[in-house]
């Protein structure tokens, strides 16, 4: 996380953490939003992979401000993703 937060190019992270064996949450996820929850001051947003579509403010302004890059998971409601747009 420190070379995105030095970097002036590179602002956000796509954490893929999968979405359980049985398809409720695992670990994995739990520990990662956890973990975002706990340091959310250091970042300007944390985007659950199920609230990442083109209709999210959030979304919307982290993909201005990043870049419009193509991406797969965008729209799809992906539980196994969470974005972290650092600050």
């Amino acid at each position: 996380m420190a070379k995105v937060r030095n970097s002036s190019t590179l602002r956000a992270i796509k954490v893929i953490h999968g979405y359980g064996s049985h398809g409720r949450g695992g670990s994995t996820r739990e520990t990662v939003r956890n973990w975002a929850f706990q340091f959310r001051r250091r970042f300007r947003a944390v985007i659950n992979g199920e609230d990442y579509d083109i209709f999210s403010d959030e979304v919307k302004e982290m993909r201005a401000a990043c870049g419009q890059l193509a991406d797969n998971d965008l729209g799809i409601g992906n539980a196994g993703i969470t974005l972290i747009w650092v600050k």
